[in-house]
C-alpha cells in the first residue's frame, strides 16, 4: 500500500506537535507580520470532536494556513488538505513542505485516480481534511460555485461540516502575487456553526446550503473584519 494511503500517517501525535509549532509559533509570526488577522471562532466548533470537514472559499495563498492555525488547537491537531499530487509530491522539498506544514494527502488532477478514495478513508479514520469546494483559487476575490464533493464526502461518511468564510485574502494576496502587498494588509476568517443535511436534504441541496452559510459569513464579517462596507 501507498505509504500515504496509511491514515495512521496523518494521526500521528509527534508529527501533530511538531506541525503546531510550526503553524502556531514559526508562521503564525511571519503571517502576522505582514497581514492584520482577524479570526472569529462559532462556540459550537469547540465541541465539534473526531473527523469533519472544513468547507472555506478559496482565493489566495493565505487561506490554508489562516485556517490551520485559525482553527482552535483541539480541532486542527490532524487537520488534512488535499494538494494536487503532481505539483506537490513529485517534488521532494514541496512534499516535505505540505506534508510538515498542512498534513497534506496527494490528490489526482491528470485523471490517474491513483489516490481515489484516500479523502473518505481519511475521514473514517477519525482524520478532519480541509477542502476548498471551488476547486481553484478565484481570481476576482468573488466566490464561485461550490462543487458538492465536499458535502457529499460528509454525507457519505456522516461528518459534520465547519463552514468557513476568508475575508480580504484576495485584496492583500491575489492569485499571482508571491508575498502580501506591503502596509499589513487586514485578513480575516470566520468559523460557522457546523452542519449537517437535513433528514432526505439531497447532497446538491446540501451543498448549495452550505455555500449560502459560506457566503452570509463573508458578508456579514467584511467590515468588521476590512474596516469597510462590502461593495456590489
Amino acid at each position: 500500500m501507498n505509504q500515504y494511503h496509511d491514515p495512521a500517517l496523518y494521526r500521528s501525535r509527534w508529527r501533530s506537535r511538531i506541525r503546531r509549532l510550526l503553524q502556531r509559533g514559526v508562521f503564525r509570526s511571519i503571517v502576522g507580520s505582514v497581514v492584520t488577522q482577524t479570526i472569529s471562532v462559532h462556540p459550537s466548533v469547540h465541541k465539534v470532536r473526531g473527523a469533519f470537514v472544513l468547507v472555506a472559499n478559496h482565493s489566495s495563498h493565505l487561506d490554508a494556513p489562516m485556517l490551520m492555525q485559525g482553527l482552535p488547537i483541539k480541532q486542527a491537531r490532524y487537520l488534512s488538505t488535499g494538494v494536487a499530487r503532481e505539483y506537490f509530491f513529485e517534488v521532494w522539498y514541496r512534499r516535505i513542505f505540505v506534508r510538515w506544514m498542512f498534513n497534506a494527502f496527494p490528490i489526482d488532477r491528470d485523471g490517474s485516480k491513483k489516490n481515489s478514495g484516500l479523502s473518505r478513508r481519511l475521514l473514517k479514520a477519525g482524520v478532519p481534511i480541509l477542502v476548498f469546494p471551488e476547486a481553484t483559487r478565484s481570481t476576482t476575490g468573488r466566490m464561485a460555485e461550490f462543487k458538492p464533493g465536499a458535502a457529499a464526502l460528509a454525507t457519505g461518511v456522516g461528518t459534520p461540516v465547519i463552514p468557513a468564510a476568508l475575508i480580504g485574502g484576495h485584496e492583500a494576496m491575489p492569485k499571482g502575487r508571491n508575498w502580501p502587498k506591503p502596509g499589513r494588509p487586514p485578513v480575516g476568517v470566520v468559523f460557522g456553526e457546523p452542519m449537517r443535511p437535513f433528514e432526505g436534504e439531497v447532497v446538491t441541496d446540501f451543498s448549495a446550503r452550505v455555500q449560502a452559510t459560506v457566503a452570509e459569513l463573508y458578508e456579514s464579517n467584511y467590515r468588521t473584519v476590512m474596516g469597510e462596507e462590502l461593495s456590489e
